[in-house]
């Protein structure tokens, strides 16, 4: 029994050896049937590498947002410290959109008319697009959006073509881009869209969603598009009709999202707009499935600019403008309140759940506790961030 526990300890030792041997000396001339066997042994040797380096690999979070004059911040979420600030071609912009892998940031600039893609890593410039064209000046009002596979990048283009005695204002239509063209890229295909498109979203079923009056949704391939729920052509006995408003891309953490509205429950047949109950609502969308869902979550008691949900409870909703406030969709209940130091527009949280962070409007982030929503840090930075969104990239580094 010691005799073969023996022999099998010198065969894996001997295993292992050739193993480390193969793994080392790629370079060394072999026979045919050595080079197969080595080839084999490499191709295990790769595979464990990759997935030690895998099982190793932790996810790390980057909050991105975008300062004047024009300058992509990159700050990591562990030390709340600015790492790396990235000039962005052109006047300022703020709006973005990460690639799958978090690595690449689409960034909408110069007066909301061109998109630039940077490595969030090396500040490098990797993607641009000049929307406009001579005598056709095009703006984006921050719709910008990626292909849940990264090989298709979406804008909503607002055209006005410039003549000598009058604009005349063109079509909105959906623009499809390849980022893979790189520098200068160009739309490889387009279709009409409606007016009032604000941010948008992109599904893994392959459609983009589009907020606008109504919640839409197209299939890029195809241009065809569908309701998925109707606001302002929407007819609903005793309810004011829902005025629609997104001016931000966020959602990444809890993948989805939400376009939130304001609406009335009126008492009577009057429509009186003193006694009506006046609501906040939302539209959310499951960005892995496509599935929505619609909802009035809060009393019209406070301004929310924006919404993001907890990603560990999707019952649990914050919103933010001069206050900061935690909401329980399910049963309509404001869990808490409190007053921000000033008007921030965006919000985000970690992807944990445990810290949110509101930007916008101003230079600093004011960092909270979501259970008290007590502040408990900030972030200055360099310059105003005025509109700019605020994202978060993870990566496994």
């Amino acid at each position: 029994m010691n005799l073969s526990k023996q022999r099998n300890a010198q065969v894996s030792t001997q295993l292992n050896t050739r193993f480390t041997l193969g793994c080392r000396n790629r370079g060394l001339g072999l026979g045919l049937a050595a080079a197969l066997a080595a080839a084999a042994l490499l191709s295990g040797c790769s595979s464990v590498s990759q997935t030690t380096a895998a099982a190793t690999a932790t996810p790390h979070e980057y909050l991105l947002t975008v300062t004047r004059p024009n300058n992509l911040q990159v700050i990591d979420m562990a030390t709340d410290k600015v790492v790396r600030s990235c000039d962005i071609p052109g006047s300022f912009g703020g709006q973005i959109a990460l690639s799958p892998d978090n690595r690449i940031a689409y960034i909408l600039s110069n007066g909301m008319e061109n998109v630039y893609g940077l490595n969030i890593t090396t500040c490098d410039l990797v993607f641009s697009a000049f929307q406009s064209s001579e005598g056709i000046k095009v703006k984006t009002f921050v719709s910008l959006a990626v292909s849940t596979d990264g090989k298709e990048l979406y804008t909503v283009q607002n055209p006005v073509r410039q003549l000598k005695d009058e604009f005349r204002v063109l079509p909105p239509v959906l623009a499809v881009f390849n980022p893979a063209d790189g520098l200068n890229a160009k739309p490889v295909r387009s279709f009409p869209v409606d007016r009032r498109i604000t941010t948008i979203a992109a599904a893994a079923t392959g459609e983009v969603f589009l907020g606008g009056g109504d919640l839409k949704a197209i299939d890029p391939q195809t241009g065809k598009i569908r309701m998925v729920n109707a606001l302002q052509s929407e007819n609903r006995p005793g309810w004011l009709t829902p005025d629609a408003f997104a001016m931000f891309n966020l959602g990444e953490q809890a993948n989805e999202y939400i376009l939130p509205y304001v609406t009335a429950h009126f008492t009577d047949a009057s429509m009186n707009f003193e006694t009506a109950a006046w609501w906040w609502g939302m539209n959310r969308v499951d960005l892995a499935t496509g599935i929505s869902e619609r909802m009035e979550f809060a009393p019209f008691e406070f301004i929310i600019f924006n919404v993001v949900a907890d990603p560990t409870d999707k019952n649990i909703v914050y919103g933010s403008f001069n206050t900061l406030s935690k909401h329980d969709v399910k049963n309509r209940t404001v869990l808490g309140v409190k007053n921000l130091d000033h008007t921030y527009y965006n919000i985000n949280i970690s992807g944990d759940g445990k810290r949110l962070y509101i930007g916008g409007a101003s230079s600093d982030i004011s960092i909270h506790d979501p259970e008290s929503l007590d502040k408990i840090g900030s972030i200055q930075l360099s310059g105003d961030m005025s509109t700019a969104d605020l994202r978060v990239a993870t990566l496994v580094e």
